[in-house]
């Protein structure tokens, strides 16, 4: 039986790294015959620019019909003088709600090839390996209202809502206790529940969650100091879970942990597990078309793909021991490179990749 993944390659570095990944998928397709077919299509900057908007109804309901989608990239500063309504984020925004993508998984695991990578000190940083579930449908980035006004007294005024129901953060919260009971079980629930009343919910529904799961231990800790914590002990943390946005942040901050965003996949999961599976860096327009982007990080969503949407671990652990082979020979893209080591192109870290494969 096929199965059918839609590749949105996207802006900026997209269609680079998009096209190492798809090297390994089709190395795999073939040795594993796993059946899959891939269907291309527009999303970001690049719809906009055919469509004249950044989510065209094809692209629509080609990830409606597909059985995961694979993303590269969106946004860019060619499209940033646009309406807010039009930017290229804005198709990423609408896929996520579009496929009830509720679940944001995004690991940061620290290989020990890239020790010196990171700026934190190794003793504090080796053995990193910590899952954030990042809630991804609600809170303040699609909360309303929102937008800009003009007061009677004439000055502008911004304004966002933050607004959560229970069921949202009920459903999350079963997520991220189940994650945490396939690893070391622990979650810390992340709020600011000092401050911020819907917060004060997400705390109270989490502590009503976690009676299900006994063999979690639940923690809770204010966003400041998580992300305080994140860089003075990042080994404490097994699972993290948090609102839409402070799993924006805080997701930043953990990749960083790991010595570069080139390195760090994501998944994005509805209630079933079929899957929206990216890089959880950005486009970088500024080194686009140089050939310099690392794949890695596009190349390891795949393997999250194939374990969580098509629960093939055999898949996915071939593709996680390529990536450790082609570092343990010392190949390095320019983000994580070291004195001694081989610096490749963006295409030379696939093609290594293919060759530890086979």
């Amino acid at each position: 039986m096929t199965k059918k993944i839609a590749v949105l390659a996207g802006d900026g570095i997209g269609t680079e790294i998009m096209t190492e990944a798809l090297k390994i998928l089709d190395v795999l397709n073939v040795d594993m015959d796993l059946g899959l077919t891939f269907e291309n299509g527009l999303i970001g900057g690049a719809a906009y620019d055919v469509h004249k908007t950044p989510f065209p109804q094809e692209t629509i309901d080609l990830v409606k019909a597909a059985d995961a989608v694979l993303l590269g990239a969106v946004g860019g500063k060619k499209w940033e003088s646009l309406d807010i309504a039009l930017r290229p984020e804005k198709g990423l925004l609408g896929l996520r709600s579009e496929l009830e993508l509720f679940s944001n998984l995004r690991p940061a695991l620290l290989y020990p090839q890239l020790a010196a990578a990171s700026t934190l000190k190794p003793e504090v940083i080796s053995g990193l390996d910590l899952m954030i579930v990042r809630e991804l449908t609600g809170g303040i980035y699609f909360g309303e209202p929102r937008g800009i006004k003009t007061l009677e007294n004439g000055e502008r005024q911004g304004f966002n809502t933050l607004v959560y129901t229970e069921s949202e953060i009920r459903r999350i919260g079963h997520s991220a206790f189940k994650i945490a009971q396939k690893r070391n079980k622990r979650l810390c629930s992340v709020d600011k529940a000092n401050v911020l009343e819907c917060t004060e919910l997400w705390r109270e529904v989490m502590e009503e969650v976690a009676k299900e799961y006994p063999d979690v231990e639940l923690s809770h800790l204010y966003v400041d100091n998580a992300s305080m914590q994140l860089v003075r002990a990042p080994k404490q943390f097994d699972v993290m879970v948090t609102t839409n946005m402070f799993g924006d942040i805080l997701s930043d901050t953990a990749a960083m942990l790991t010595g570069s965003l080139g390195m760090l996949p994501s998944a994005s999961l509805d209630i079933n597990g079929k899957g929206m599976y990216e890089p959880i860096h950005g486009s970088a327009p500024d080194i686009a078309g140089l050939g310099i982007a690392n794949p890695l990080a596009t190349i390891l969503s795949v393997a999250l793909m194939l374990r969580y949407t098509f629960n093939n671990e055999m898949a996915a652990s071939r593709i996680e021991t390529a990536v450790n082979d082609a570092l343990d020979q010392g190949i390095r893209t320019a983000d994580i490179y070291s004195e001694g080591m081989t610096k490749v192109s963006t295409s030379e870290m696939g093609n290594a990749v293919v060759a530890a494969l086979k």
